[in-house]
């Protein structure tokens, strides 16, 4: 029988179960005056996938602070991000603690992005397993492949945007390697990189299932409408640019044997850890 792997992004589930809570006011402070909404919200989401889709190994995959290759060249990525919230701060250390209660690998390398160590391990893994990647984030879809499945998180516990390269294709009308460079002509507003200055999304796409790629386009630059054509030579070098800064590379330095992702927890272990940091009614996502 074929290996599951499910790969974790781990600081994507953090984040949204900590907002889910925190926009109330709720932290879930313990006695110990350490908030754990986060880290509490972040066990339902992620034991909610494994019970739903039975993996035979998990990793998390983690951020590593926010200076990186991408910062490096260019240095308003993700700038327009503030700190985050200090409830929040003693949370990011807490959870891999919790992570490693479940015996699940915490993999994450400095001067890389959580999604750089997903696309690495799952292109290596994707040899010979079935890859599902659980994440809430859309520049995933990128590594969509023959067996590697995304699992967008949608709102609740459970629901989730399940993608492959067949309904991706479907839905978007190219291809998940041509995601790069869609990205690349219309920029990432949450990333904070601009792309090609007044280029959206429909037409991105338009072009791109017209000419294939950013090379396909500028081979054609002359046949494109006269704003178009503008933009595109204004813009060329923040094309080429954001084009690098949207690719998630697949080959950090990083290795994680499948045999320490093999899921076969120990029970009174994670029990002691919810003990630890007085979480009630998780209980039953472990049984």
């Amino acid at each position: 029988m074929k290996k599951q792997v499910m790969l974790i992004d781990g600081m994507a589930l953090l984040f949204r179960s900590f907002y889910a809570t925190a926009m109330s006011g709720y932290f879930m402070v313990n006695s110990k005056g350490i908030p754990t909404n986060g880290i509490h919200g972040f066990v339902k989401h992620m034991m909610t996938a494994i019970n739903t889709y039975k993996p035979s190994h998990v990793i998390c995959c983690w951020d590593m602070g926010s200076s990186t290759f991408r910062t490096e060249m260019y240095s308003d990525y993700k700038g327009n991000r503030g700190a985050p919230p200090e409830e929040l701060i003693p949370q990011f250390d807490l959870v891999k603690d919790v992570v490693e209660s479940f015996d699940i690998p915490n993999v994450g390398l400095k001067g890389y992005e959580a999604d750089d160590c997903i696309g690495t391990l799952a292109k290596q893994y994707s040899k010979d397993a079935e890859v599902k990647i659980l994440t809430g984030d859309q520049d995933i879809l990128q590594l969509l492949d023959e067996n590697i499945t995304v699992l967008l998180l949608k709102k609740g516990i459970g629901n989730y945007a399940e993608y492959t390269t067949t309904n991706f294709l479907e839905e978007k009308g190219i291809t998940p390697q041509q995601m790069v460079d869609l990205k690349a002509l219309m920029g990432d507003s949450s990333d904070n990189y601009p792309g090609v200055r007044g280029i959206g999304e429909k037409t991105a796409l338009r072009l791109l299932q017209q000419f294939g790629s950013i090379e396909g386009i500028l081979e054609n630059v002359e046949n494109l409408t006269k704003a178009q054509k503008t933009k595109i030579k204004e813009d060329l070098e923040m094309l080429h640019l954001s084009r690098k800064l949207a690719r998630i590379h697949c080959e950090v330095p990083i290795d994680c044997s499948l045999e320490d992702a093999l899921m076969q927890f120990n029970r009174e272990k994670i029990l002691e850890k919810f003990t630890d940091l007085e979480f009630k009614g998780l209980d039953q996502f472990i049984s």
